[in-house]
């Protein structure tokens, strides 16, 4: 599947501002201050990861562009400004941003990227479930700016260049190299940035328990479809004991079972709802991410959820 991709000039001057709110809707980034006036020369290119994390490369002149998307799945955005000049507002802040930098914040909180002149950014929505196995708790993530001038954000600014400058000819499988250091830069730059107690739902200031449970959960992702995983298993994994992998979890108030049967529900979840796997039976599903039975499956989703894999899937297509 090649990018999905949307420029002003192919309409009407009179209608190009109409033509770039919807094309914008359509992101879950709606914008403001853009006069109908003066005919918008804007253009974005998008496509979507293996994992569902969206990558839109944006072209466009003075305006505003929100970071809220209401009525969405709960996520985490980030944008890199690579060119012009653009301001993060939010009702507590006012931040100005130069090229590298990197704004971010949870979705269904208000902010909105002001851009003073034509920018160019890249705009980055990562879904939970792409991201809890490193974030473990991000519910308490605030916005923020990310200086990409040095450090690891500065990497990260670097990586998300490159993708936009390659994304119109990119595939979706070309992505995924791409959506897996994503994910561990992002989650090594929210932890610098200083958010590591909100992030991570660890309490204290982070240091080596917070970095052994990430490898933990990190360790356990790349285990999820052995149904025969446990404990001690990843305990012997990370060459520490049962009860040490307990009182990690126990200090982000999770457990080693909770978090394995919730990781594996959000990965069958997220299948059942991909376009992707859509040949894929519900069985084939569940096997995958290691549950042991169908039967077990549907009343452990039923309970999550609060309905069937059968009804989400079909609401899902819908």
């Amino acid at each position: 599947m090649k990018a999905w991709s949307f420029s002003t000039d192919s309409h009407p001057r009179a209608e190009r501002a109409e033509a770039w709110r919807e094309a914008m809707s359509r992101l879950g980034l709606p914008i403001e201050g853009l006069s109908d006036a003066e005919p918008a020369s804007a253009s974005v290119v998008c496509l979507t990861s293996p994992l569902g994390i969206e990558f839109a490369l944006v072209e466009a002149g003075a305006q505003a562009i929100s970071g809220r998307r209401t009525g969405q799945p709960a996520a985490v955005w980030l944008a890199v400004l690579l060119s012009g000049e653009a301001t993060l507002v939010t009702d507590d802040l006012a931040e100005e941003m130069v090229a590298g930098d990197i704004a971010y914040g949870p979705t269904g909180q208000p902010a909105a990227l002001r851009l003073e002149t034509r920018c160019r950014l890249m705009f980055v929505r990562a879904p939970r479930v792409a991201l809890d196995h490193r974030l473990i708790a991000p519910v308490n993530l605030r916005i923020g700016r990310l200086q990409g001038a040095t450090g690891v954000a500065h990497i990260l600014s670097g990586l998300l260049r490159a993708t936009a400058d390659g994304l119109e000819d990119l595939t979706v499988d070309q992505l995924r190299p791409v959506e897996l250091a994503l994910t561990e830069f992002l989650a090594i730059c929210l932890v610098e940035g200083g958010a590591e107690a909100d992030v991570l739902g660890v309490g204290g200031g982070g240091g080596a328990p917070t970095a052994h449970l990430q490898r933990l959960c990190q360790t356990i992702e790349t285990l999820l479809p052995d149904p025969d995983l446990s404990l001690r298993q990843v305990a012997d994994e990370e060459g520490v004991s049962p009860r040490y992998v307990q009182k990690l979890f126990a200090s982000a108030d999770e457990t080693f079972s909770h978090y394995l049967r919730t990781r594996r529900l959000e990965r069958c979840r997220t299948d059942l709802a991909s376009p992707q796997h859509a040949r894929l039976s519900i069985s084939e599903i569940c096997f995958r991410w290691g549950f042991n039975g169908s039967a077990h499956f549907s009343r452990t989703f039923r309970d999550q959820y609060g309905m069937s894999p059968r009804e989400f899937r079909q609401g899902a297509a819908a």
